[in-house]
C-alpha cells in the first residue's frame, strides 16, 4: 500500500518542519529522479517510484539521526501508516549490498532488526534498486553524477568499510537501468551537467 503523491509531499513538508535541513530537498530530488527514470523503464510505475523516492528518508523526521536509526524509524513510521511498500524502501535504500552488508553482529536493537529484515529479504526488486540508485544521484541542490555524490558523502562521513563495494553496486544498477532505458540515466535528469560542477560545502544531517 502507498500514500498518494500529494500525501507523500505533505508528509515530507511536515517532516521538514519537525527536522529542517537539506535532507528534505534531497528527498524531493530523489523522488524526481526516480520518476524521470521510471518513465523510461518498461514495466515501472513512475508514480510509485516518485512516492517511494520522496519518502525514502522519512525516518529523519524524528531528528538528526545516523543511517541505521533513520532507516528503522522510517520503516516503523510507514508501517504504522499502512504504507508497506514505502516501508520496504526505507529499509533497503541504504544497503546497496543487501545481505553482504551484514558480516558483523549489530549491537543495537534497531540494527539487529534491520539485519534480520535484510537477511530474510531475498532479491531486491526494481523499485529497491531504483531508489538505491536515485539516492546516489540526488543532492539538495539538484542531480549529480554518481562519482560526485560519492565524493560528497565521503567528505561528510569519511571512508567506511564496504563503501567502495557499495559504489560498484551502484554502477551496476546504473548499467542495469540504462539497458532497459536504451539511454544514459543522465540523459533524463534535468540540469545535471550544471549541478555536477557545483562545489558547495558538504551538509550535515
Amino acid at each position: 500500500m502507498l500514500p498518494t503523491a500529494d500525501e507523500a509531499i505533505e508528509e515530507l513538508e511536515i517532516a521538514g518542519r519537525l527536522n529542517p535541513g537539506p535532507w528534505v530537498k534531497h528527498s524531493m530530488n530523489t523522488g524526481a529522479a526516480a520518476k524521470y527514470i521510471a518513465e523510461k523503464v518498461p514495466g515501472l510505475d513512475s508514480e510509485k517510484a516518485y512516492i517511494c523516492g520522496l519518502l525514502h528518508d522519512i525516518g529523519r523526521r524524528a531528528g538528526i539521526t545516523d543511517i541505521p536509526t533513520h532507516v528503522y524509524d522510517g520503516y516503523k513510521y510507514c508501517m504504522e501508516k499502512g504504507w508497506d511498500e514505502v516501508a520496504r524502501i526505507c529499509m533497503t535504500h541504504s544497503y546497496l549490498r543487501m545481505q553482504d552488508e551484514f558480516s558483523y553482529e549489530p549491537e543495537t536493537e534497531h540494527e539487529k532488526a534491520i539485519k534480520e529484515y535484510i537477511m530474510n529479504y531475498g532479491e531486491p526488486d526494481d523499485y529497491d534498486k531504483l531508489i538505491q540508485l536515485c539516492d546516489s544521484l540526488a543532492t539538495d541542490y539538484g542531480f549529480v553524477i554518481l562519482e560526485k555524490r560519492f565524493v560528497d558523502v565521503t567528505r561528510r562521513y569519511g571512508i567506511m568499510e564496504g563503501y567502495i563495494k557499495g559504489w560498484e553496486v551502484a554502477f551496476s544498477i546504473k548499467e542495469y537501468f540504462e539497458k532497459k532505458m536504451g539511454c544514459s540515466i543522465y540523459d533524463v535528469l534535468p540540469g545535471i551537467e550544471k549541478t555536477t560542477l557545483m562545489t558547495p560545502k558538504p551538509w550535515r544531517i
